[in-house]
């Protein structure tokens, strides 16, 4: 496989090792600039979206989970887990999996910012690449404060979608109020920090693979 920006970016940082029934509640951090030549000028607002959802709409059981982009126990989720709940339970049909923006924020910026870039990702294209786009971010996550708008850039170009307009998002956040109402969502439902998972509506109290696994099996076999 050639190596692309996107997975040497990856490589400038390590993964994190942290507690796996911890969460993320709070932080700050820094930006970098737009790629050279992204001038797309202003970008239309948009107050509401559908939800990112895999996974057929009439499945038996439904996971919600509430994630911050950079948060490091939602990238251990997304790399480590969600991988095991799409092979186990997405891909055969099983579950309909939702994706819900919960900055806490983590970091001042990104929090906020890769959130606005997933949505134009989204908005754009359809859940996979959503949910594809939101995979390669969280491998990032260690470089969003120097190379953001860069990393998000060629993310997107990678997955077919203009770079430009997507790093453009992150920078105006013309996604933000679709952000917003998701995270008072996460707050109406006491979302105690990320990732939060819940399972037929039920908060879980870990977001490991057992966890997640055993609560689904349970809700699949009620």
């Amino acid at each position: 496989m050639p190596t692309t920006r996107r997975s040497y970016l990856a490589a400038l940082g390590g993964a994190a090792t942290l507690g796996a029934t911890a969460g993320c509640l709070g932080g700050s951090g820094g930006s970098g600039p737009l790629p050279e030549g992204c001038d797309v000028g202003s970008l239309d607002s948009v107050s509401s979206m559908s939800r990112p959802a895999l996974g057929p709409e009439d499945a038996a059981v439904t996971v919600d989970v509430f994630e911050d982009y950079a948060c490091p126990h939602c990238k251990t989720f997304t790399v480590e887990t969600y991988p095991e709940i799409r092979s186990t339970y997405i891909d055969p049909g099983e579950i309909r999996y939702r994706f819900f923006d919960f900055p806490i924020p983590v970091d001042e910026e990104w929090s906020y910012r890769a959130a606005s870039a997933a949505r134009a990702v989204q908005d754009r294209s359809d859940a996979e690449t959503f949910f594809s786009f939101a995979k390669g971010v969280y491998e990032n996550q260690d470089s969003l404060g120097d190379n953001g708008y860069e990393i998000v850039h060629d993310l997107a170009d990678d997955a077919g979608v203009d770079g430009c307009t997507v790093a453009a998002a992150a920078e105006q956040e013309p996604y933000r109020d679709v952000v917003e109402a998701d995270r008072q969502t996460g707050s109406d439902r006491g979302v105690p920090g990320t990732p939060a998972v819940y399972v037929d509506g039920e908060l879980l109290r870990g977001y490991d693979w057992d966890t997640v696994d055993t609560a689904i099996a349970s809700a699949l076999d009620s």
